[in-house]
């Protein structure tokens, strides 16, 4: 019999009211694809994939870890990535961001976790499964990241869920 396991990554969450407006411009262009719901927009950090359930203490702890600043992420590029995903992405990766993310993968890297080989590439999903490849400049959509959170993907009736695990603060500008 097989342990039980947890789906987890680590990301940035969007606040609720850049994602009603990402939504509403996605919708409005009318972007092919499956729609992300709303309340499940993101950019993840470090996807973990399949973790056993013993393992969350651990990733929990390690939140408590990371000492990054916080940062102005602004997504301003609509790009297709990977097997038809349509994203938005910043233009230029902010310095903070890829310190967050090499910060993680450090302490990742130290509790054993086997993290996905290809490069970081910061992204929002807006649809999947699209078959058209749209591209090019977008609105800037904008946020201060001032927290960072440890999500479990759950599967519903009603399609998938994101559920918080952990939530930690990076740090204000001194």
């Amino acid at each position: 019999m097989s342990e039980p396991t947890l789906r987890l990554f680590f990301a940035l969450p969007c606040p609720v009211e850049q994602a009603a407006a990402i939504c509403a411009w996605r919708d409005e262009r009318a972007l092919e694809g499956r729609p992300v719901p709303r309340a499940n927009l993101h950019l993840t950090l470090a996807f973990l994939g399949a973790q056993p359930v013993e393992h969350l203490q651990a990733l929990l702890e390690l939140g408590t870890t990371v000492q990054a600043p916080a940062f102005q992420l602004n997504l301003d590029r609509l790009a297709t990535i990977g097997k038809g995903f349509v994203c938005l992405q910043p233009s230029a990766t902010p310095l903070a961001l890829a310190y967050l993310v090499a910060a993680l993968n450090e302490r990742l890297a130290a509790l054993g976790v086997v993290l996905d080989s290809r490069p970081f590439l910061p992204h929002l999903t807006l649809t999947r499964q699209s078959r058209s490849r749209p591209h090019g400049p977008a609105p800037t959509f904008g946020w201060r990241a001032e927290h960072f959170v440890l999500y479990q993907s759950q599967n519903t009736a009603d399609g998938v869920r994101y559920l918080e695990q952990g939530r930690w603060p990076l740090l204000a500008a001194s």
